[in-house]
C-alpha cells in the first residue's frame, strides 16, 4: 500500500503510531460482514463485538478463502491485526471466520459454523464493564494433541485476551470467564460472570453465572501457517530479551537470590573510632611489656617451671 508524502504533523503521528515498535500496541479487531448474512450471524457478531470492545471496529463483501487481498488492505488501513468475518450462504450457512495477520499478511484463519446460539440478552445476569480483561480457559485434550485445534485455541486466546497490562492483575478485577471446550470437531464457547462471595477464610468463595453468549461451533475450513512462519511471528525483539546475569537466580516465589564475591580484606587497615575508655593506662601497658619479656619460662601441669635449656 503506497502512502503519499506526509504534509501535516497529525499525519506524521499517525504513521509513527502504525510503524513497527519494540512493544506493540494492543491488537484491534475488524468486525466485517460478508455479502450475505442472516440475523443469527449478525447477533453472534454483535455479542463478540461487545466482548472485544473497545479493541474492535465494525466495518464488506469478501471471500477470504478465495482472495485475501481485500481484507489485508482493510487491516492495513485501520491498523488491525485481528478480524472476525461473518457470512451465511446456501452452501455455508451461519459461518464466522476468526483470523489474524502478521507483517501485513494473513497468518491464521479458521471458519467456525454456528450450530447452536443463545444471545447474551437471554441471560438475566449483569454484564461486565467494557474493556475488562477476561480469564480464558481451554478445555479438552484436542487443544494439546491435535495441531490444527491447538492453533485454533491459540487464535481464540489471541482474539479474546483483551488489553495488555504490566501490573499484577487484582483478584477483584477478574469479572469475566471465557471457556472454550473442544470435543470431536466441535468447540463450545461459554461466557460467565465471576462473583466473589464472602467465606470463612480470607479467600473469597467463587461462583460463576452464565451471562452469554453461548455458542456451539463446528470447525469447518481452516488455513494454518507453517511452523517456521508461526515461529517467526512469535519471535521477540532483542530489546525485550532479558540478559542473563551471573550468580543471580530466582526461587519459586519470584525472589531474586544473588551471590556476591568479596576479596580478602585487611582488617588492620580499617579506620575505627578509638574510644577513650578502652585505652590502656601507662601502668597496664608497662606490666604487659614486662610479662612478655618474662615469657622465656614455661609452666606445666605439674606446677613446676622450667627455663629454656633446663629440660632433659
Amino acid at each position: 500500500m503506497q502512502l503519499n508524502k506526509v504534509k501535516t504533523r497529525k499525519g506524521k503521528r499517525v504513521l509513527d503510531d502504525r510503524a513497527p515498535k519494540v512493544v506493540e500496541n494492543d491488537k484491534t479487531a475488524l468486525i466485517v460482514k460478508g455479502s450475505k448474512t442472516n440475523q443469527t450471524v449478525v447477533d453472534a457478531m454483535l455479542d463478540i463485538y461487545l466482548l472485544k470492545k473497545p479493541l474492535a471496529q465494525q466495518h464488506n463483501p469478501f471471500h477470504l478463502f478465495d482472495d485475501e487481498t481485500p481484507i489485508e488492505k482493510f487491516m492495513e488501513k485501520y491498523d488491525s491485526s485481528l478480524f472476525l468475518f461473518g457470512s451465511s450462504t446456501k452452501k455455508r450457512p451461519n459461518g464466522l471466520i476468526f483470523g489474524r495477520a502478521h507483517d501485513g499478511h494473513i497468518l491464521d484463519m479458521a471458519e467456525l459454523h454456528i450450530v447452536k446460539y443463545i444471545p447474551s440478552r437471554d441471560f438475566l445476569v449483569p454484564k461486565i464493564v467494557l474493556g475488562t480483561k477476561p480469564c480464558i480457559c481451554l478445555e479438552g485434550p484436542l487443544f494439546e494433541s491435535d495441531p490444527t485445534m491447538k492453533r485454533i485455541g491459540n487464535l481464540l486466546v489471541d482474539f479474546f485476551k483483551g488489553p495488555t497490562v504490566d501490573m499484577v492483575i487484582r483478584l477483584e478485577g477478574l469479572e469475566a470467564f471465557l471457556s472454550f471446550t473442544a470435543k470431536d470437531n466441535m468447540i463450545y464457547m461459554r461466557v460467565y460472570r465471576v462473583l466473589m462471595l464472602k467465606s470463612a477464610t480470607n479467600v473469597p468463595r467463587i461462583e460463576l453465572l452464565e451471562m452469554g453468549p453461548s455458542i456451539d461451533f463446528r470447525v469447518d475450513r481452516t488455513k494454518i501457517a507453517s511452523d517456521s512462519l508461526f515461529k517467526a511471528a512469535c519471535k521477540k525483539p532483542k530489546a525485550l530479551l532479558t540478559k542473563r546475569r551471573k550468580n543471580v537466580s530466582e526461587d519459586v516465589l519470584g525472589n531474586q537470590l544473588a551471590r556476591v564475591h568479596i576479596g580478602k580484606q585487611n582488617t588492620r587497615a580499617i579506620q575505627i573510632r578509638k574510644v577513650k575508655a578502652l585505652k590502656k593506662s601507662r601502668e597496664e601497658s608497662s606490666t604487659a611489656q614486662i610479662g612478655m619479656s618474662k615469657g622465656d619460662s614455661h609452666f606445666y601441669e605439674d606446677g613446676e617451671n622450667y627455663d629454656n635449656g633446663d629440660m632433659e
